[in-house]
This record gives C-alpha cells, structure tokens and sequence, in this order.
C-alpha cells in the first residue's frame, strides 16, 4: 500500500528537512553573537535550501529539472554538514549538540538519493 503524494509536503525528504532546519535555528540561537554574520548565517541558509529546493523542484514541469533541485538540496545538505563540522572544530558548539543534527542529516542524504533514483527510473 503506499501513500499518496498530493503535494511536496507529503514526502517524508520535506518533512525530515524542515525538521532539520527549524532544529538548525533553535541549536544556532544559543552561539556567540559575534557569529551571528558568519557561521550561524550560513548554516541557517544552507539548512532552509534543503526543503525549499525540493519544494521548488517537486513544482517544476519536468522531471529533469525535478531532479536538479533535489541534486542542489544534497548539495546543500552537505554544506550544512560540513558547517556543522567547523562549528565544533572551532568551539562554537560541541559534537553532542551535533550529532542528532548530523543523523537526521544522514537521513535526508538517503532518502533524497533514494527520490533522485526513482525519479530516474520511474
């Protein structure tokens, strides 16, 4: 049995990736304000590229460019993490704050290799 798709916020990739970025901006909340216009900023946006562009691709006419801006959300995913990874490097945050962030992150990573495959095929 599978699950209708009626809209871009039915795909669990959306709803994992919004999760992620609503999480991204209360974890950035507690950083030094002096990051404000560096790190926590370009976390904070690679974190809302991720559902945006797979919502922006899932409303394209073809399949092709569906796929593209599933593509740029992975890239934007990746981003994120290595951010994230900087961030602990440098002592804004630490690796436990971190790693439930990173898994979801992983997570996302699959399923939207998962989509981009069966875009491919299907």
């Amino acid at each position: 049995m599978s699950t209708r798709i009626d809209s871009y916020r039915d795909l669990v990739v959306w709803q994992q990736a919004m999760e992620l970025a609503v999480s991204i901006y209360e974890v950035t909340k507690a950083w030094p304000k002096d990051e404000l216009y560096g790190l926590t900023s370009q976390i904070r946006r690679a974190a809302t590229s991720v559902p945006a562009n797979i919502a922006e691709g899932y409303g394209r006419e073809s399949r092709a460019s569906y796929q593209q801006f599933l593509r740029i959300a992975q890239g934007s995913l990746k981003e994120l993490e290595t951010h994230l990874l900087i961030a602990q490097r440098v002592g804004i945050t630490s690796r436990p704050a971190i790693e439930p962030l990173m898994t979801l992150s992983e997570s996302i990573g699959k399923l939207l290799r998962l989509l981009i495959r069966k875009l491919s095929t299907g």
